[in-house]
């Protein structure tokens, strides 16, 4: 669902920015400072309600203001009629998005804009904790299943209710068995979901890394978050001494993860500082092949100050495969001749200007 006008109020230094993007490809150049990164924040916020910078909406509405908005048009099917999309939050609490005309939960919205990032932050996808590897897993787990909205909100109550038992330090036996009844079932299904999708996206991942990082073979494994060779029931009832003395369940779904191995190795401790960067590019780029290949609709990608992150042959090749695909995305950089000759002549790329929390056509 391509955006095809943005108008972004109140985000950051951007006071009222109205642009039309391209519905492939969009270059957003100007100094540092100048509101670049904070219109892929704006464009984030549309799609999740939140910025992809900071956790805290305080620091994302511009100082002196309420609440902040952002409102478009997109398209519904190529081609076809725009529709109004907007979503606006107050630093009192209230949150309103809206869909053609209609109130929508987070969950639709979510669908309705597939955004992918990738900014210095995504590198931390090998070198950071699970939960950021569990996000990237469940992101792709979210979009290709729609029952797994469903599961893992059962999964999350089920888990806070174990949890907050296990913090009063006494369980009745049989209410514990109650929820660990609950807590296999959810477990087992959200798992398998998850071990499904990631066997979906080795053949694009692989396939992806051999083209930016020919030679060098990285696995993915899927770790579910307990011994899959011992019953989770009974890992659950072998560990709950444990997990009364630490207050919280120890095995589980939550404390799933993906491994990278490289030569038998952690990719993350194997590799040099620029093969990182390329595999996680090459992981946000199959994920998004996938994406399209199972929903027949293309992502937005917001890529921050790419030249910075990547050197000029592997950016070229970034942005190949960006185009491939047929991706809305939404490009910044300091000087825009570092993307010049990269695209096909019959892409449709728009260049803007940035400056001072102002936006300009560049072409």
């Amino acid at each position: 669902m391509p955006i095809r006008k943005l108008h972004i109020q109140h985000i950051r230094n951007l006071a009222d920015v109205h642009f039309d993007p391209s519905p492939r490809i969009n270059i957003l150049h100007g100094a540092n400072g100048s509101g670049k990164t904070s219109l892929l924040e704006g464009i984030h916020f549309l799609g999740l309600t939140r910025s992809f910078r900071t956790s805290q909406l305080r620091h994302l509405v511009r100082s002196g203001d309420e609440s902040c908005l952002v409102f478009a048009q997109v398209e519904a099917l190529p081609g076809g009629a725009l529709q109004p999309l907007g979503v606006e939050r107050r630093l009192d609490g209230e949150v309103r998005m809206r869909h053609a005309g209609q109130s929508i939960e987070l969950a639709q919205l979510a669908q309705l804009l597939p955004l992918q990032v990738i900014d210095s932050d995504t590198f931390l996808l090998l070198e950071g904790s699970p939960s950021i590897r569990r996000q990237f897993i469940d992101w792709g787990v979210f979009h290709s299943d729609r029952a797994f909205i469903q599961l893992w909100r059962g999964f999350r109550r089920v888990l806070k209710q174990r949890n907050s038992l296990l913090k009063c330090g006494k369980i009745d036996p049989r209410l514990r068995r109650i929820w660990d009844r609950e807590f296999v079932a959810f477990a087992e299904q959200i798992t398998q979901l998850r071990e499904q999708y990631i066997e979906l996206l080795k053949p694009d991942f692989e396939a992806t890394l051999g083209r930016l990082l020919g030679g060098v073979a990285v696995e993915l494994r899927f770790s579910p978050g307990w011994d899959r060779k011992t019953p989770l029931d009974q890992l659950l009832e072998d560990g709950l001494a444990r997990d009364l003395k630490q207050g919280f369940t120890g095995v589980g779904p939550q404390r799933a993860d993906l491994k990278l191995r490289a030569d038998g190795h952690n990719a993350a401790e194997r590799l040099s500082r620029g093969q990182k960067k390329l595999v996680v590019s090459a992981l946000k780029l199959a994920q998004g092949a996938l994406f399209y290949r199972l929903n027949n609709r293309p992502c937005i990608y917001l890529i921050d100050d790419l030249p910075s992150e990547l050197d000029e042959r592997h950016s070229r090749l970034l942005c190949q495969f960006l185009e491939e695909t047929s991706n809305q995305c939404f490009i910044t950089c300091v000087d825009p001749a570092a993307l010049d000759g990269i695209w096909r002549p019959d892409t449709a790329v728009s260049r803007f200007r940035v400056e001072a929390g102002a936006i300009s056509p560049a072409d």
